[in-house]
């Protein structure tokens, strides 16, 4: 009886047990509640297959959904002094530094890379909320002018992605001075005569809000994106009126001429390959390759026949 209890049954048991599935493999939709299975909502840029909610996307995998066959070169930022103000409030700002690059694995908020989208060159800036909510650093500052300065060396156009809460507060003035100086960039690449095209993502907010990201030549937003300077809150308490639903919403930001789309993430890419291209005043993009015809046999018997008479 003990052979049977201690050793038969608990086999048996292990056998036809329910194994433990990895928390990992499943991610519930923040909208509608469903459970989507990893490699589905990947395959799906973070879109959820049931609502067409969109979520979060990190920046290497925007590039990489962005960039023909995700094959891009990252363009060098140069870095700027690391806590100037020698910043400190419930931690130092260096310590915060070091846990979000971490987190992360990114050195700030803000990746520029250069390749083909469609067959056009293109060089791209993307914000990463994920490092201290996106917030406007001098490093984020020196990426814009970085790629400002890369698009008018190769004659490209620059596209970029904001994702931001506004100016990073442990910066103080030099965080906000960001402003001014990536406005400047982007004349710069006005005044070369290249496209300057944004998209604005969840959430876009202050002083990012107030400069590079209104600043486009083409102003697209992802469905439901969350645009503003100040918080809602904020504006109702100032000007003592309720605000109408959906304010600060793409959709309704559209609909008042504040931006020109309002996209889906998987119709992206080919929104502004064509964009990209029109702006460039390139011919309409290659949506495919043909293969080359097959010459039948007989015909290809007779043409090798001609050509040894020939010779």
């Amino acid at each position: 009886m003990n052979w049977i209890t201690n050793y038969v049954r608990p086999t048996i048991n292990s056998l036809f047990s329910r194994r433990e599935v990895p928390d990992n493999l499943w991610t519930k939709c923040d909208n509608c509640g469903t459970m989507l299975f990893h490699r589905e909502l990947a395959d799906n840029l973070n879109v959820c297959t049931n609502c067409d909610h969109h979520m979060a996307i990190g920046a290497r995998d925007r590039l990489t959904s962005i960039f023909d066959g995700g094959v891009f070169v990252e363009v060098e930022v140069p870095e700027p002094t690391v806590d100037p103000l020698h910043f400190r409030d419930q931690k130092r700002y260096t310590d915060r530094i070091k846990e979000a690059r971490k987190k992360t694995g990114e050195k700030d908020a803000m990746l520029v890379a250069e390749g083909e989208m469609g067959r056009t060159g293109v060089v791209v800036a993307v914000q990463d909320f994920s490092f201290m909510g996106g917030s406007m650093s001098m490093y984020v500052g020196n990426a814009i002018v970085a790629a400002a300065e890369r698009a008018i060396e190769l004659g490209r156009p620059l596209i970029l992605f904001s994702a931001a809460g506004g100016a990073r507060m442990q910066e103080g003035i030099l965080g906000l001075m960001q402003m001014p100086r990536t406005t400047i960039a982007v004349q710069m690449l006005k005044e070369a005569g290249l496209p300057y095209i944004v998209v604005l993502t969840h959430p876009t907010t202050g002083g990012v809000t107030a400069s590079y990201a209104m600043l486009g030549d083409v102003q697209i937003a992802e469905p439901n994106a969350l645009i503003g300077f100040a918080g809602a809150r904020v504006i109702e308490q100032t000007i003592g009126e309720k605000l109408p639903e959906g304010f600060q919403r793409a959709e309704y930001l559209l609909d008042h001429g504040m931006l020109d789309r309002v996209t889906k993430r998987t119709d992206l890419k080919d929104e502004l390959v064509t964009i990209a291209r029109l702006l460039m005043k390139q011919p309409a993009p290659v949506k495919g390759d043909l293969p080359a015809p097959e010459i039948q046999s007989e015909a290809a018997e007779e043409i090798e026949a001609a050509e040894a008479a020939e010779k």
